[in-house]
């Protein structure tokens, strides 16, 4: 299934992974959110841990990278989202951690679109149980819909939910 029960491991997942990442980025002005399905608890969801690196400065950018390159990352661009840079594992470096949890990996500068669209979806998910159903409710039917393919569920995901996160967005922004 593509679409898991909500699983706290996650939370211990993405603390591994952080604090991997801080072996490079210690001294860097940067924060580490987990952020995405998995960061909501109670919200079933694929397994895969979504994190930000949020950094002020342009300067901190190149800073960040070569932190992560030093731990197997590569810069894969921005993938169409600005604001959101995308960093993947090389394959060239193993570690026992960033190798064995499932996770996608962005650089995004404080005050992003991107980045807000990911900690208030992220913020009002978490306080919002009604919100939390319905968007599980959703997933489910597109995992459905997708024949439980990962790309499918994606391109279904960006057709059909996009306007529920606008309004969940809106609605945070609000309070």
């Amino acid at each position: 299934m593509l679409i898991e029960k909500y699983n706290p491991a996650w939370v211990t997942q993405f603390n591994a992974i952080k604090s991997q990442l801080e072996t490079v980025l210690g001294g860097l002005e940067c924060s580490i959110e987990h952020v995405g399905s998995t960061s909501v608890p109670d919200l079933d969801s694929k397994p895969i841990i979504d994190i930000d690196i949020v950094y002020q400065a342009k300067p901190d950018f190149e800073k960040i990278k070569q932190g992560l390159e030093k731990i197997g990352y590569y810069h894969n661009g921005n993938q169409g989202l600005e604001g959101r840079e995308v960093f993947k594992r090389s394959g060239q470096l193993s570690n026992e951690v960033l190798d064995h949890i499932q996770h996608h990996l962005y650089v995004c500068p404080r005050g992003s679109k991107t980045l807000e669209r990911h900690l208030l979806s992220r913020n009002h998910l978490r306080k919002n149980e009604e919100a939390r159903m319905k968007y599980q409710q959703m997933k489910y039917a597109l995992a459905e819909q997708s024949n439980q393919d990962r790309k499918k569920y994606q391109e279904l995901k960006e057709l059909y939910v996009n306007d529920f996160i606008d309004a969940m967005i809106a609605a945070e922004k609000d309070q």
